[in-house]
């Protein structure tokens, strides 16, 4: 596996490049020193993903680059690898996966969303992204990463019927600001962004939605309950 990981080469080509992260993430298990490599080499690879996809300040992102990875990605369990270990990364490692979330959703091939159609075939890593509001490091990349869902009505269509749905109702009275904020956030998205699945959604659960959201209009926590009346009527 050393050998893998750790041998001076030349730049890896996209292809490699998502591979090795892929191998590497999954390889990494704790934040223990025998992992710290693995992981230094997932966070190297990471950020070369990310420059690759968006550029820097001194080059541009090659378009036939970004459809490597994403052909790439789209073959691969990359990214469930990617959410799985979202919590265990460093700072600087969520804040690139979230970047390369957010990019490789929007990223067409020829007429094919590759990567959005992934997910809706793979609904379950929108429930482990909930999830991850659960992990105070990985809480807000996690939302960054819903909200980018968020665009699309088949994702929200997903996440509104799914049972992880009910869970935005606790986390947004947690007593962590931060992501009590950024879940509200979220939740604001799924139930404003896309009428026409929110309508659907609410004809067919409209007693059990009111009863947890009367929970949030009630809250003892004034800032819930001004966000929550606030959502009402935007979404009127």
């Amino acid at each position: 596996m050393a050998s893998f990981f750790f041998k001076p080469a030349r730049p890896k080509t996209p292809l490699e490049l998502v591979k090795a992260t892929r191998y590497a993430l999954f390889a990494f298990e704790s934040k223990v020193p025998e992992d710290s490599k693995v992981l230094e080499e997932a966070e190297k690879n990471l950020a070369a993903i990310k420059q690759a996809l968006v550029g820097d300040v001194e080059t541009d992102p090659n378009p036939e680059q970004i459809a490597q990875i994403v052909l790439e990605v789209c073959k691969d369990d990359f990214l469930e690898v990617l959410v799985q270990k979202l919590p265990m990364l460093s700072w600087d490692a969520r804040k690139d996966s979230a970047q390369i979330w957010s990019v490789l959703l929007r990223q067409k091939i020829g007429s094919s969303e590759c990567c959005l159609e992934y997910l809706e075939n793979h609904l379950h890593l929108l429930d482990l992204l909930v999830i991850c509001y659960q992990s105070k490091d990985a809480a807000l990349n996690a939302g960054s990463m819903l909200r980018e869902c968020a665009r699309y009505p088949t994702l929200v269509k997903y996440l509104l019927e799914s049972s992880s749905f009910d869970l935005f109702f606790d986390y947004v009275e947690l007593p962590n600001f931060d992501i009590a904020s950024d879940s509200f956030s979220t939740l604001k998205e799924l139930l404003t962004r896309h009428e026409a699945v929110v309508s659907e959604y609410l004809s067919a659960h409209y007693v059990k939605f009111f009863g947890l959201y009367e929970r949030l209009l009630y809250s003892k926590n004034y800032v819930t309950r001004r966000l929550s009346l606030k959502c009402l009527f935007v979404s009127e």
